[in-house]
């Protein structure tokens, strides 16, 4: 009888893993100022999550690298950071040519995968990155990105974030036009972050498959970045996807708690949760003297498990969002870990097609799916020269 390990070795050699969000970027800006002298991703990195060695080990063959600025960053500030990021990851990619390739459309994905190589693709994380500009947009479109998500931990001018206090009730009309220009352009309409009713607002106006780079899901654990079941109902009418994260307080009730507490203790020294660098900082100390629960593996099997349920097979893929969290669920702890996961799955009965499609497949149907939407939209519909103060009056 074949080992469950070959099963996953086997598995992995034709449907690797197609993350949907990885903060390598960031974390070689703040570690190394992005000097490729101070690292090797060739050799190992041992103060971050990911690096070539382990992502062979991990089975991954597609990457979202995530692009994120800090959301506190607003205006053209911003908008020069998410450039340098861009700029990072496209050198990146040149440097270590023979392990990853650059992917701007699902044909790159699969010729990356036939050469062996990571194919490498760009979501910028967080509207703030395009300054309520539809020029910006599509200047990050034609340098590669391949998904925007509509925020981050704050709101924009146009979208409510999960963890902001709701300005709008979701999407602005400004905001309506960006997820119709996002699917003119073949950009993927990213979810995670945003609030429940901006989730509802874009699904209804999205007419591209819709995604969640890294989110888990809401009913297993009550934290507002995570998924609603309605939410997850939708998908499918949508085509859209869920791809589970590893978040230790976006999958445990128990870390999900502790977070509270370390959120209220944060508020009386005046550091927000939302604030992204300043909470984290805060954090690292409060867990000296109040030490944080641990999640594990099996959490992350309870949330795949319910989305596939509510969602469907079809629907539900994996973002671990790796660098850019500091701890990790126990066996998840850096990206040479998914196979653990894969077989956990395949002990609890999910058949080689279901992995595949968990893994490889639903990412990839989903960006062939906002290829195919800006193909008959671009025949039809030009440019968006929409302002923000035109169709919301700021």
């Amino acid at each position: 009888m074949t080992s469950t390990s070959a099963r996953i070795d086997a598995l992995l050699a034709t449907h690797p893993v197609w993350d949907g969000h990885n903060d390598l970027p960031w974390a070689v800006r703040e570690q190394f100022a992005y000097d490729p002298d101070r690292f090797d991703l060739a050799a190992g990195v041992p103060t971050t999550h990911t690096d070539l060695p382990r992502l062979r080990r991990g089975g991954v063959g597609a990457q979202f690298w995530s692009v994120y600025v800090d959301a506190t960053w607003a205006g053209e500030r911003a908008v020069t950071a998410t450039l340098e990021q861009v700029d990072f990851v496209r050198a990146m990619t040149d440097r270590y040519a023979g392990k990853l390739a650059l992917a701007v459309s699902a044909a790159d994905v699969r010729a990356a995968q036939e050469s062996g190589r990571v194919a490498s693709l760009l979501g910028a994380e967080g509207g703030h990155s395009i300054d309520s500009s539809m020029g910006a947009l599509r200047s990050l479109h034609a340098l590669g990105v391949r998904y925007l998500t509509l925020t981050h931990n704050d709101n924009v001018p146009w979208a409510d974030s999960a963890t902001d206090e709701p300005v709008l009730g979701g999407l602005s009309a400004f905001g309506h036009e960006v997820v119709r220009e996002m699917n003119r352009i073949g950009m993927a309409v990213d979810l995670s972050h945003v609030s429940a009713d901006t989730m509802r607002h874009a699904l209804s106006t999205s007419q591209a498959p819709v995604m969640f780079s890294h989110s888990s899901a809401r009913a297993m654990c009550d934290h507002p970045r995570n998924v609603p079941d309605d939410v997850l109902e939708s998908l499918a009418a949508n085509g859209g996807l869920c791809m589970v994260t590893f978040v230790p307080k976006f999958v445990s009730p128990a870390v999900r708690e502790w977070d509270l507490e370390a959120s209220d203790a944060a508020a009386e020294v005046g550091v927000r949760a939302a604030d992204f660098a300043a909470y984290r900082t805060f954090v690292d100390t409060y867990q000296e003297t109040h030490p944080q629960p641990v999640a594990t593996l099996e959490d992350v099997v309870a949330h795949v498990e319910h989305v596939r349920e509510v969602a469907g097979v079809d629907h539900v893929g994996l973002g671990g969002d790796y660098d850019g969290v500091g701890l990790l669920p126990v066996g998840l702890e850096d990206v040479a870990s998914y196979p653990r996961l894969l077989a956990a799955l395949a002990e609890r009965g999910w058949s080689d097609a279901d992995l595949g499609r968990l893994t490889w497949g639903n990412a990839l149907r989903v960006l062939e799916g906002v290829e195919d939407v800006a193909r008959d939209l671009g025949a039809t519909r030009g440019p968006s020269v929409a302002r923000i103060a035109d169709l919301d009056g700021r």
